[in-house]
């Protein structure tokens, strides 16, 4: 049995570098160049990482489950 992952994208044309994701989860998440992005794109389930999504102010952040890509957060 494979150990379920997490698939993290963030637009980086509707990100506004608030930086609230990094204040939730900055083992996940840094500013470059003003704009957010994943420290890592594919990451064990971490509940932060749904946090980061469903808090962003613009919804940049999607999570999918890796195996289905199923969107995980931010809820729709």
């Amino acid at each position: 049995m494979t150990e379920q992952r997490w698939r993290i994208q963030i637009d980086k044309r509707t990100c506004i570098g608030s930086g609230l994701c990094i204040g939730i989860s900055p083992d996940h998440f840094r500013l470059v160049d003003g704009r957010s992005e994943p420290r890592a794109e594919s990451v064990t389930p971490d509940d932060l990482v749904l946090d980061a999504a469903e808090f962003c102010p613009v919804e940049a952040i999607l999570v999918r489950a890796e195996n289905t890509m199923t969107i995980l957060a931010p809820q729709q």
